[in-house]
């Protein structure tokens, strides 16, 4: 009598071996890049809570970058990411994209976008 093969074969374990490898490829490019814009996001929230409402846009650049030297945000400039306006309170506008090489010819591009008003953020 002939027994049924049970189990996977090695080739299915391979494939799976390489689908988990390429998993985790796209999760450690794709983790830094994010870590860093909600560090960004957390530092724009804190900065404008406790700022003047009559601060200028460029003492508001200055010491967003002073924060970026401070947290290890060295690939990013502020004044590349983000546009600063003082009409009617201090508003911020992050806009930027990261593109990350990622196998062969194929870069990872993410793209981050988000607004703060200095009038919602210190009402949280």
């Amino acid at each position: 009598m002939r027994k049924n093969q049970q189990g996977a074969s090695y080739i299915a374990i391979l494939i799976a071996i390489i689908g988990f490898a390429f998993l985790v490829k796209i999760a450690i490019a794709v983790w830094g890049p994010y870590v860093d814009d909600r560090l960004i996001d957390n530092q724009i929230t804190e900065l404008m809570q406790s700022s003047p409402k009559n601060i200028s846009p460029s003492e508001f650049e200055k010491q967003m970058g002073q924060r970026f030297d401070m947290n290890g945000i060295r690939d990013i400039k502020f004044k590349d990411i983000a546009q600063v306006m003082n009409t009617d309170g201090l508003q911020v506008k992050k806009d930027y994209e990261i593109r990350k090489p990622f196998l062969l010819n194929i870069d990872l591009v993410l793209k981050f976008e988000k607004s703060f008003d200095q009038r919602s953020v210190q009402t949280k």
